[in-house]
């Protein structure tokens, strides 16, 4: 009879901006149907913050990030310290639904599955701007259209609501500190490059969207504006190619293929429909976002051609025990 795996939770925070919504990420966890068997919360670099946390945090174990500043370190601390055979991610600006955990979990009775990812619905601060497509809801960190809306496999999890078997994770390196967010810095592509590197590892493996494990994603003011949608999609880009150099080019962007040949010429008839709100503002908006994103990652690649690609793993295992490296 397969059982569900145990669960460690991991919430990583860097800032103590974000207080009220670290407290309602973590008593999103501890309020699931099926509660975790341990909850982590990293703080990266941030010592008023892991303090505070410390003090009144109850149920959690509070540590720093023992790794390089980011949000990639961050994590791969939390992997270390997590005693559950699956680890799952949640962002400290999220919220899970109450049978997240549950539904998470209960993916990983087939043993082909290696992570499970979930829904990330957009909770905007001030109302969703009448220009922004659902397409690129990716910019917010949330789940956009395009996605399956059923289960089934997928290549990428959004970093927001992701689950790995731990020893996969083990196996696999961990995130790579020289990719993905640091503080407000909008980079990212960390949790592609992983999910590819997983997938590279075990052929027959499977990696499970199941929009049923959803959670609920803030989206403050400041990521509703054109300044932000468009500096965001030139990160993309200069993420991509970074993964694309790591992974060997073309099956690192399979998806960004069907995306840019499926998924958004259809936005674009659909924008331009009668009737649709702010036709010409969201044709602009979807040109924009594709237009930034491919410069950035032209630029980026012309930058990863001068850089050598590491031939070491990502993650230093010993130095996180506090060994000498």
């Amino acid at each position: 009879m397969n059982t569900a795996p145990s669960l460690s939770v991991v919430v990583c925070a860097y800032t103590l901006d974000r207080w009220e919504d670290l407290q309602a990420a973590i008593t999103s966890v501890q309020a699931q149907r099926r509660p975790p068997d341990d909850v982590v919360l990293v703080v990266d670099h941030c010592p008023e913050l892991h303090r505070l946390a410390g003090r009144l945090l109850h149920g959690v174990r509070v540590l720093p990030n023992q790794q390089r500043k980011g949000l990639s370190g961050a994590r791969n601390t939390g992997v270390e310290a997590a005693v559950g055979d699956v680890v799952a991610f949640l962002d400290d600006d999220a919220t899970a639904h109450p049978s997240w955990a549950d539904r998470l979990l209960a993916d990983y009775r087939d043993p082909r599955v290696l992570g499970v990812g979930g829904l990330v619905v957009p909770w905007w601060e001030t109302g969703r701007p009448a220009w922004f497509p659902p397409e690129f809801d990716w910019v917010v960190g949330c789940s956009y259209r395009g996605l399956p809306e059923e289960r089934a496999p997928i290549r990428n999890f959004i970093g927001a609501n992701m689950s790995f078997r731990k020893d996969a994770l083990h196996a696999a390196g961990g995130f790579r500190t020289d990719l993905g967010r640091v503080g407000t810095r909008p980079l990212g592509c960390e949790e592609t490059e992983l999910c590819l590197r997983i997938s590279s590892r075990r052929p027959d493996a499977v990696l499970l969207y199941d929009p049923s494990a959803a959670v609920r994603h803030r989206v403050p003011a400041a990521r509703a504006m054109w300044s932000y949608f468009r500096s965001r999609c030139y990160a993309e880009g200069l993420s991509k190619a970074l993964v694309a150099r790591y992974t060997d080019g073309h099956g690192a962007l399979s998806s960004e293929r069907a995306y840019l040949t499926s998924t958004i010429p259809r936005a674009f008839r659909e924008a331009l429909r009668p009737g649709r709100p702010a036709p010409v503002r969201t044709a602009l908006a979807l040109a924009l976002g594709v237009g930034a994103t491919a410069l950035g990652y032209v630029v980026g690649s012309v930058r990863a051609r001068g850089t050598a690609v590491p031939a070491t793993g990502p993650v230093d295992h010993a130095a996180v025990k506090g060994s000498p490296a």
